[in-house]
């Protein structure tokens, strides 16, 4: 496993019945990470293992609508966070819904999926994620994936000191720019302590959809003497029309084409997470 630093982790809690938390971080949005982690959470699942998965991403909370879970119905976002300052001494914890075998939850449940989740004080966004963290009934788990909201904000700052994170996977794109925004992280969750697994490089390539010839996209020449470039690769993803039209129909590609260079793409990057954790 990757070396961590000497960070005092001894303030760090564990999530009740879950083995291990999995989350996916990128620097920037716009790279695919909650596609990210949903195909990874999928492909665990389809490995056998008890998977859940929390949409962290206050900022776009993306997972329900990915896995067809809708709701359209606005409401008032004030009196929807209301209730949550009470939720760990109250009978009624969060109740995660599942679906495609992966147990879920979402800010987006609480609130229209248009809505802004925190209105005005997204100060509140590591205090509520981590309360999501410890009071959802999880259930017993092998998996916890945690999509995380792009940058080295909140969440993440109150979560790296509060959370137990077993493993960090990084998502970026061949740009300058994602690269560099994805470094940032790297470093932020490094200093912290907390295990990089490895990183995902998606829309990487283009597959030719009349010879089948792997067309690779533009790469950013920062990345050959970048820190990122050490860390192991686990998987490259193509640019794929059907996640697109996967997304629109709630069935993600994962499962709807098992011989897809995406899906390929996701099983390998499993085994890398697994095999991470194979000395525990």
């Amino acid at each position: 496993m990757t070396q961590q630093s000497s960070t005092d982790t001894s303030s760090r809690r564990r999530v009740e019945g879950v083995k291990r938390i999995v989350a996916v971080a990128s620097g920037k949005g716009g790279v695919g990470k909650s596609t990210v982690a949903v195909g990874l959470a999928l492909t665990l699942h389809a490995k056998g293992h008890r998977v859940a998965i929390l949409d962290a991403d206050v900022y776009g909370p993306n997972v329900p609508l990915l896995l067809g879970i809708r709701r359209r119905a606005s409401v008032d976002t004030e009196q929807a966070m209301v209730p949550l300052a009470s939720v760990a001494t109250s009978s009624e914890r969060p109740e995660p819904v599942v679906r495609h075998g992966l147990t879920v939850f979402s800010l987006a449940f609480l609130v229209g999926e248009d809505q802004n989740i925190l209105p005005g004080n997204a100060s509140l966004a590591g205090l509520l994620i981590r309360q999501f963290l410890f009071d959802t009934l999880w259930g017993e788990q092998d998996y916890l994936v945690l999509d995380l909201p792009p940058g080295t904000g909140e969440p993440q700052a109150t979560l790296v000191s509060q959370v137990e994170l077993d493993g960090i996977v990084l998502v970026a794109t061949s740009q300058s720019t994602a690269l560099l925004d994805t470094l940032r992280s790297y470093h932020m969750f490094r200093q912290a302590g907390v295990a990089i697994i490895g990183r995902i490089e998606n829309m990487s390539y283009l597959l030719c959809p009349h010879c089948g010839e792997s067309i690779e996209m533009p790469r950013s020449e920062d990345f050959v003497d970048s820190p990122f470039a050490a860390v192991p690769l686990l998987g490259r993803l193509p640019f794929d029309p059907s996640v697109g039209h996967a997304t629109n129909s709630g069935r993600p590609v994962v499962l709807t084409d098992k011989g897809s260079a995406t899906t390929r793409a996701f099983d390998q990057i499993a085994n890398g997470v697994n095999a991470f954790f194979m000395g525990e």
